[in-house]
């Protein structure tokens, strides 16, 4: 493994053009105009953004897959627009879509793979941990979209990189499936590869990532740890929000102070939200106890991650 002290890649300033546009009078649009980003290794490295934000532009030009018309990219030491073959054999990629052969096996496939590098994982291994093995005689085009996934997953880990960039990696899994990439991505962190995560399912960031970047309208708008960036919030953001199922139709905001926003999410689901404190959680037991109910369930939670993501990127459709 390589110097853990040293970043795996850094991008600094990137800038991306899609070209002239004519609605821009000739000029050129610009689809990243400043993304910042650290990976390290032994730590998974999360890129969040809403659609056209342009992170899926920024890990291409991370790759070698775009060029970049300004900033710098250093991966492992190099630039990935003149890479060598020893770089691109110390880095593992796993698409969204697979950019699997259709007409391939799976085993055969990845001992095809693995062919191409000097010290390859366990084909075997890897078959065998993300359960492969069970539809190995199953050419790719007539695998399910989570048998792909995880068929690209192993694709991905078979030449043993050092670097590993994950695009939507639980996309089409089931929960158990998930369950299991999930505690591999662990594992590989805990071997100290440097994994760098795309991904639009804000809860899988929230339990795998060890630093977030977040990026919007082509510039990264911030970055942290989780508890760095649930903690940046201001004091009107800083809220928490108790759900809980009763009978329909009922008003629990009249046993509660002004300032809270309560809904009835759907017959029977209500939700209260804003700066709650102790005395709120009382008035919601007595208030309870005085109408003879028994929520039969309750939740209490804080802000999390998808809270400070819409904070920043907004609500409306791109």
């Amino acid at each position: 493994m390589p110097d853990s002290a040293a970043p795996a890649l850094v991008i600094d300033g990137l800038i991306r053009d899609v070209g002239p546009i004519a609605a821009l009078d000739g000029r050129m649009k610009r689809i990243v105009s400043g993304v910042y980003l650290t990976a390290r290794f032994g730590q998974v490295t999360a890129l969040l953004g809403a659609n056209g934000a342009g992170k899926t532009t920024t890990i291409e030009c991370a790759q070698g897959l775009q060029r970049r018309d300004g900033g710098t990219i250093t991966l492992l030491g190099e630039d990935p627009d003149r890479p060598s073959a020893a770089l691109r054999a110390r880095v593992g990629v796993m698409l969204q879509d697979g950019g699997l052969p259709p007409s391939a096996r799976p085993l055969a496939l990845l001992h095809h793979v693995a062919g191409m590098y000097g010290s390859p994982r366990s084909v075997d291994e890897l078959a065998d941990r993300l359960g492969i093995t069970s539809f190995a005689d199953t050419t790719i085009r007539r695998l399910s979209g989570g048998q792909k996934q995880r068929v690209a997953l192993a694709a991905s880990l078979v030449g043993n990189p050092e670097v590993l960039f994950l695009d939507e990696p639980s996309a089409g899994l089931d929960p158990q499936a998930r369950l299991m990439v999930f505690e591999l991505i662990r594992e590989l962190r805990d071997e100290g590869l440097a994994i760098i995560l795309t991904t639009h399912l804000l809860d899988d960031a929230q339990k795998l990532a060890d630093y977030v970047y977040i990026v919007d309208d082509g510039a990264t708008v911030a970055s942290g740890t989780v508890p760095e960036l649930l903690s940046q919030a201001t004091s009107a953001e800083a809220q928490r929000t108790i759900t809980f199922e009763a009978p329909a139709g009922l008003d629990p905001g009249a046993a509660l102070r002004a300032g809270l926003s309560v809904l009835e999410t759907r017959p029977g689901s209500y939700a209260v939200s804003g700066p709650l404190e102790q005395g709120d959680l009382l008035a919601l037991a007595q208030w309870w106890a005085r109408l003879g109910i028994m929520p039969t369930s309750l939740h209490l939670a804080s802000r999390s991650l998808e809270d400070v993501f819409l904070a920043l990127s907004g609500t409306e459709m791109r």
